[in-house]
């Protein structure tokens, strides 16, 4: 009779968990297009505003700096107010940045171009947090499939966001013509905001309770990182997040000064952001079947053969190639970071966890997306040769990340992992 009602138990919360997912899948397509597109184009206009070709992807990395400074206020946010509360501002912080980078683009001003950019990293910060929600009212087996069905949600941002980029490309005109083409992709981010924030209000994940004064409080942030799984996991998670930060941004440079098109820039973004979140639909069940560790292992390895796919020259066939590895060594890696980090620490420590962790990878991605723009057009003398540069650079932060994962694997004792 136990085992029955455990049984019915976990089937109600599965369904709704599945509801929670359904929203949450839609949100990362709609809301999450307007990443593809920002990435597709935030480094070409900073390349066309910037007065030093070095700070080309600054703009990117204004974004993900936003991101990392605002993980640890939505992350209480949400532990205070609801899950709802936390998208919802992520979203206000993605319609105040279109409109101030449209703003920036119109005037040809770079700092307030980058004004815009830095509240944009508040969206892709509450963003971060679409994929701990679909945790939140999963059963312990279900769990790894509802983070990577969110996730796969992103396929439809990855032909909507540069499909956009085409379609708005010159619909509005700007006094400076070097931009022009630009504009309108950042009026369409602030419509896509206002829209896809609709979507939350179908979200049903209840509130996290007040603690009472007796209840028990939890890690401090100081002993959670300690845990062995969990800095692992938050090792993984920052490199693999890092790195295809790194590539990705300097994609579009790359592809444009080899001598090919804009256009072609969106394509292979497209090709790139498809291949990040259609393993979503197995990665889950990859998890179930072989381990998260053998999963974010792989990740590691697919990660170093785009790195070495890239190295074999710039033609498009090696762009495309490279940058679909990229976005499946990412899948593997980060999902399975994500999957293995939220298994690791109890719910009352989620608020606390959840936010040092997107703190530290975003932190991460940071460094990568500023790096980026350097070792692009500052290494060498020509695209290819900054383009090898930056490839090149993934070698040291995949064997940190094989290290950690080998060391954890190789432990004796290793925690398992809990709700």
């Amino acid at each position: 009779m136990t085992a029955y009602r455990n049984g019915m138990e976990t089937l109600q919360s599965d369904s709704r968990a599945k509801r929670n997912v359904i929203v949450l899948a839609l949100a990362q397509a709609i809301l999450g297009a307007q990443m593809p597109m920002i990435f597709t184009i935030g480094g070409l206009a900073g390349q066309s505003l910037a007065t030093n070709l070095c700070y080309a992807t600054l703009p990117i990395s204004l974004i993900v700096l936003g991101s990392m400074l605002t993980a640890t206020p939505i992350s209480w946010a949400m532990q205070r107010f609801g899950r709802r509360a936390g998208f919802f501002i992520g979203a206000a912080g993605g319609a105040a940045g279109g409109a101030v980078g449209a703003l920036g683009l119109y005037l040809a001003n770079f700092p307030i171009f980058l004004l815009g950019s830095l509240l944009t990293g508040i969206y892709m910060s509450a963003q971060g947090f679409y994929r701990f929600a679909a945790a939140d009212t999963a059963s312990d087996a279900y769990r790894p499939k509802a983070i990577s069905y969110v996730m796969a949600g992103g396929l439809a941002s990855a032909v909507i966001g540069p499909q956009l980029v085409k379609l708005t490309d010159g619909m509005f005109e700007s006094p400076d013509a070097r931009v022009a083409s630009f504009l309108g992709a950042y009026v369409a981010v602030v419509a896509i905001n206002i829209l896809g924030s609709l979507l939350f209000l179908f979200l049903d994940i209840p509130r996290p309770p007040v603690p009472e004064e007796d209840a028990p409080k939890g890690r401090s942030r100081w002993e959670l990182i300690a845990t062995p799984r969990i800095a692992v996991a938050v090792i993984c998670g920052m490199v693999s997040y890092a790195l295809m930060n790194l590539v990705m941004t300097s994609t579009p440079l790359a592809v444009v000064g080899c001598g090919f098109e804009k256009d072609n820039a969106a394509d292979i973004v497209t090709a790139h952001v498809l291949a990040m979140f259609l393993p979503s639909f197995f990665t889950g069940h990859l998890i179930a079947r072989f381990g998260v560790e053998k999963i974010v292992a792989a990740g590691l390895v697919i990660l170093a053969a785009a790195g070495a796919v890239a190295l074999q020259g710039v033609r498009l066939e090696n762009f495309f190639i490279a940058l679909i590895l990229l976005g499946i060594g990412w899948n593997f890696g980060f999902i399975g970071a994500t999957s293995m980090l939220a298994g690791a620490h109890e719910p009352h420590e989620r608020g606390r966890m959840q936010g040092l962790n997107d703190l530290l990878v975003f932190g991460g991605v940071t460094f990568a997306s500023l790096a980026s723009g350097g070792l692009m057009n500052c290494s060498g003398g020509s695209a290819q040769e900054g383009w090898s540069a930056v490839n090149i650079a993934m070698v040291p932060f995949l064997a940190l990340a094989g290290a950690a994962l080998i060391w954890l694997y190789l432990r004796p004792g290793d925690e398992t992992e809990h709700a």
